[in-house]
């Protein structure tokens, strides 16, 4: 497993819909941490994204988890692996 940097905007979410999925983000971020694939997250200071550090083989597997995530189609993602 390798450490990935995920840079995440969030476009074209509108406030009711962000609250309405945010229960379930929620859920699957918390179980990520709880089973050690996620490592750290920060939101950005302007609270239009985040910033995650996730274990995965490879960026495809990173891609493919964060595909699980409601927000997921609302996401400008740059994934960086990091040593």
């Amino acid at each position: 497993m390798k450490k990935f940097m995920i840079d995440i905007l969030l476009q074209g979410i509108d406030d009711e819909t962000r609250l309405r999925l945010l229960p379930k983000e929620q859920e699957i971020i918390k179980e990520w941490e709880d089973n050690g694939t996620l490592l750290a997250s920060y939101i950005k200071s302007d609270i239009a994204g985040i910033y995650l550090v996730l274990m995965a083989t490879d960026k495809l597997e990173a891609d493919k988890k964060l595909s699980m995530l409601p927000y997921y189609p609302y996401m400008k993602i740059d994934i960086m692996t990091l040593r």
